[in-house]
């Protein structure tokens, strides 16, 4: 391992999480806050949510009440007057529908003159679910498109139609009292409708687009199911606020920013990466190899969020997969490819994302990796385990989706 790059990675990895927690964020949007006079209640669902709740108890006067749901092991500590409950993502669990179901009952009988500030952030679809159906037709759904490699906008455009919290429906719940939302965005290009399905946001997607999905990925889904595909969500809502604020092109300027001060001039080549994790690991292989060897330090950026389609029964995440099909490329190489989930954990594993450089390739060989058959197998977390190329953060309070890097030394 070139533990010279791997420490820079670590300090890039380090400071750009840093500079994306959503403490200073909701602070800021919280400038806009002006509840009537009633009460006022909290709602934070998502993998932030904590950290979202605790900077805003912070920040205000009074909160009359609250619910938190989040996932295992966010959950730092109490929060004065509010609830906190952790459940399962990516898939919904027990626990999502009974957090939910307290969120649910804490703004029943509003008036009016209450106020219930909505913090928001990515994972709520998952964590933040009453079912249409029951719960484990909705797991078993959840999982076949997780494992078709269906885009977040596709999964939530299914999701929401089949909950009676998302698409809106949460701030119906809500009325007559007014919601002010507090969003941190995971979504490329920051779709309100579509983060964490949008529980206090009118939807924009049609029952048309839904059906089609369910055709395109060839969902098996129950009579109760389709005929909740086409039923229409609201498409109007006059009682919400909402500030968006924190995204990955934030995630990105401060990758941007961690490697100039160590020296590396940094190429922002997108904050909208979309495509196979494994085809965005190759392409940043592709482009250190152009690079490598002309006595320059130099950083490629790309945010966003890759897909995974699941061909193995191996363990991994989708920037475990992306760095580990970038290292045959370096091989031999003064070169490092690191992603990460800025959440702290990527796909079902400790683990927020992978990192290999020019001796990655010889060390996985030496100890019987192929990485052609790890891939197959989406088993990168172990691949990348025998060699030391894991990156452990834990949950770090934050969701602005992921952030990877090319380094190229100067050798």
């Amino acid at each position: 391992m070139n533990l010279t790059l791997r420490k820079d990675a670590d300090a890039i990895i380090a400071s750009s999480l840093n500079a994306v927690l959503p403490d200073e964020a909701v602070r800021r949007a919280l400038k806009a806050f002006a509840p009537k006079g009633g009460r006022v209640l909290l709602v934070a669902a998502g993998k932030a949510a904590w950290q979202m709740a605790h900077a805003a108890v912070e920040a205000l006067d009074r909160v009359d009440g609250g619910v938190v749901v989040t996932k295992y092991e966010h959950v730092k500590g109490e929060i004065l007057g509010v609830n906190c409950y952790e459940a399962g993502h990516p898939v919904p669990d027990e626990n999502s529908f009974a957090a939910t179901e307290k969120a649910l009952e804490l703004v029943q009988g509003l008036t009016a003159e209450d106020t219930v500030l909505f913090l928001l952030s990515g994972g709520g679809s998952a964590l933040f679910e009453k079912p249409l159906l029951p719960g484990t037709e909705l797991q078993d759904i959840t999982g076949q498109l997780l494992a078709s490699g269906a885009d977040i906008v596709e999964m939530n455009t299914i999701r929401k139609r089949l909950s009676a919290v998302k698409g809106g429906r949460f701030a119906q719940a809500c009325a007559p009292a007014k919601v002010f939302s507090i969003v941190l965005s995971d979504i490329l290009g920051d779709p309100l409708d579509m983060i964490a399905s949008g529980p206090a946001v009118p939807d924009t997607s049609t029952c048309a687009q839904a059906l089609a999905i369910a055709e395109k990925y060839h969902l098996k889904l129950s009579e109760q199911a389709k005929a909740l595909l086409a039923q229409e969500t609201p498409k109007m809502l006059d009682n919400v606020t909402t500030r968006i604020t924190g995204s990955v092109r934030e995630l990105c300027t401060a990758a941007a920013k961690a490697c100039r001060e160590l020296g590396y001039e940094p190429v922002l080549l997108t904050d909208q990466l979309c495509c196979e994790a494994r085809e965005a690991g190759s392409f940043l292989g592709s482009i250190v190899r152009t690079h490598a060897g002309q006595g320059k330090k130099l950083a490629c950026i790309a945010g966003g969020e890759t897909v995974v389609h699941l061909t193995g029964k191996g363990l991994g995440g989708r920037n475990q997969e992306l760095s580990l099909a970038a290292a045959p490329a370096l091989a031999g190489l003064d070169a490092a490819v690191f992603s990460v989930g800025s959440d702290g954990t990527d796909g079902p594993t400790d683990a927020a994302g992978g990192y290999v450089d020019g001796d990655t390739l010889s060390a996985l060989t030496a100890k019987g990796w192929n990485v052609f058959d790890t891939l197959q197998n989406n088993d990168a977390y172990h691949a990348l385990k025998a060699v030391d190329g894991l990156i452990i953060t834990g949950a770090t309070g934050t969701n602005v989706n992921d952030v990877a890097v090319a380094l190229v030394g100067e050798k």
